[in-house]
């Protein structure tokens, strides 16, 4: 299973169009928001997607009770308030936004998930603790890094890689 991961996209639409357009190519099978959408306008965008979106709301995230409201006027979204777990392919992923770093710090170090993804610092990485793969894919708007980033999950080879859009 291929799951598209992405963060931070900070009401950046013409980015989020790029993205969502480089998942679809992908054809990936899942995507994941790490949050930060921002504005529940942005949420329309993603109806585009060809496969399910399941994300966390963000601590920029202002309108928390609109986003909900968008998401679930769409059958193939689920918005989650603070995490998600998540099973692929006998993969356990937990995901977050990250701001609170004492929680992300202990989801990798419970060694407990296969798979932990997280956004908020913009910065994009992938890297072993363990048994757990970390991920963060970066910012899709691209305003604090200069580069606008999603990874891709192989769930067989469990492996991810940045792709930059």
């Amino acid at each position: 299973m291929r799951i598209g991961i992405m963060a931070d996209t900070h009401d950046n639409l013409p980015m989020i169009d790029k993205a969502i357009n480089r998942l679809n190519e992908e054809k990936v099978d899942l995507v994941l928001h790490a949050g930060d959408y921002i504005s529940g306008f942005v949420v329309p965008r993603f109806k585009t997607l060809n496969a399910k979106l399941i994300g966390v709301i963000g601590n920029n995230d202002g309108n928390r009770e609109l986003l909900k409201k968008k998401f679930s006027e769409n059958k193939n979204m689920e918005l989650h308030t603070s995490i998600a777990n998540v099973t692929c392919d006998g993969l356990k992923i937990v995901m977050i936004h990250g701001d609170e770093e004492e929680l992300l710090d202990t989801l990798i170090k419970t060694q407990a998930f296969d798979v932990v993804i997280y956004g908020h610092s913009h910065q994009n990485e992938v890297r072993e603790d363990g048994k757990t793969l970390v991920i963060n894919p970066g910012e899709v708007c691209g305003y604090l890094s200069g580069k606008a980033t999603i990874a891709l999950l192989d769930t067989v080879k469990r492996e991810a890689n940045m792709i930059e859009l």
